[in-house]
């Protein structure tokens, strides 16, 4: 609770004026889950936006409770969700709305958790006539009135530049890397690859954290959602290798990451990823390659069908702990001592 004094300062009077400060949690559909355990760790209710879809697609949201006043957190992954019937499009117009709903009713802060900001991969011109994509929803979701962004693991690190409001980016990699650590163990001889050369940085944080070596993949894009690996750069042979990366969409790729690594020599490979999109027939794809596992975390709800290879880990511990300092005003980067600046 905090306390104003409001007054001219010639009258030699103060109206003391006391506000409980008040932190509240919403979802859009995308997020539910994720947000469910969040507010779980936080100890406060979810509360309800009042989320439903007319007959013609539009998106309507009305919150069932006063957020005059609270900080409201929006918990919503700019993702598809095949059990709610959402494209990634429905994600973003139900956030935008949810956005605008609170601005109207008065709240003190809005802000969007975004563990996965759909779109990121459209970041810059690759060709001519393209889209900035990345930019036009930063400008949406600030023109609709966030007061700030709360991210994990952006594709690159230019898309915090498309916003003019405060961006706090968080990474799935201390999980990821605890885990590989808790599973392989110090006897498993493990070397981490890095999918392009636009990973390295990334990479070479993974491995230092684990110990261990890494190499790169030679890979070349010569359209979207399409990429041709080359060779491996390093030695991986009779190695546990590791590819990681930051997403995890039609599982192309991977699949022929990983053949190229086990033609190299490794004995296994395994992928661990932040963002487990899985569009398309990804699942189809991973289940008859060669990879022995995959470990996403729960920043895209996963939809039915996975194959038994797939693990998700939650980042609901990262993202409780992020939403407190916020609300505190703390700093946000002590988590992580830093290093949630992976490009």
């Amino acid at each position: 609770m905090s306390t104003l004094e409001v007054g001219p300062a010639s009258s030699g009077t103060s109206l003391p004026i006391e506000r409980d400060k008040r932190l509240m949690v919403a979802s859009g559909r995308a997020s539910q889950e994720l947000a469910a355990r969040i507010t779980e760790r936080l100890g406060v209710g979810l509360t309800e936006a009042g989320l439903k879809t007319f007959s013609d697609g539009e998106v309507y949201c009305r919150y069932e409770e006063s957020i005059r006043g609270a900080d409201l957190f929006i918990v919503q992954s700019i993702a598809g969700s095949a059990r709610e019937g959402l494209t990634v499009n429905d994600a973003l117009m139900e956030l935008l709305v949810m956005v605008e709903a609170a601005q109207g009713a008065s709240t003190h802060r809005v802000i969007a958790v975004c563990p996965w900001f759909g779109y990121s991969r459209q970041d810059k011109k690759s060709m001519p006539r393209e889209p900035i994509t990345a930019r036009l929803v930063a400008k949406l979701l600030e023109t609709a009135g966030i007061d700030r962004l709360l991210t994990m693991d952006l594709h690159a690190g230019q898309v915090q530049g498309f916003f003019s409001q405060p961006v706090d980016h968080m990474t799935a990699m201390p999980i990821l890397t605890r885990y590989v650590a808790d599973q392989m163990g110090e006897e498993a001889d493990v070397v981490v690859i890095s999918p392009d050369a636009g990973r390295v940085k990334l990479t070479r944080n993974f491995a230092r954290k684990l110990g261990a070596p890494y190499a790169l993949l030679e890979k070349q894009r010569p359209a979207q959602q399409v990429a041709e690996i080359g060779y491996v750069i390093g030695d991986v042979k009779d190695k546990v290798a590791v590819i990681v990366d930051d997403i995890i969409d039609t599982g192309g790729t991977l699949a022929a990451a990983a053949q190229t690594v086990l033609d190299a020599g490794a004995s296994k490979v395994y992928a661990v990823a932040t963002h487990g999109v899985f569009s398309g027939n990804a699942f189809e794809t991973l289940a008859s390659s060669p990879l022995s596992g995959i470990v996403v975390t729960d920043t895209v709800p996963l939809r039915e069908g996975a194959p038994d290879i797939i693990r998700t880990l939650t980042c609901a511990d990262t993202l409780t702990e992020s939403v407190r300092k916020i609300f505190a005003d703390e700093s946000v980067s002590e988590i992580f001592a830093g290093e949630n600046q992976l490009f």
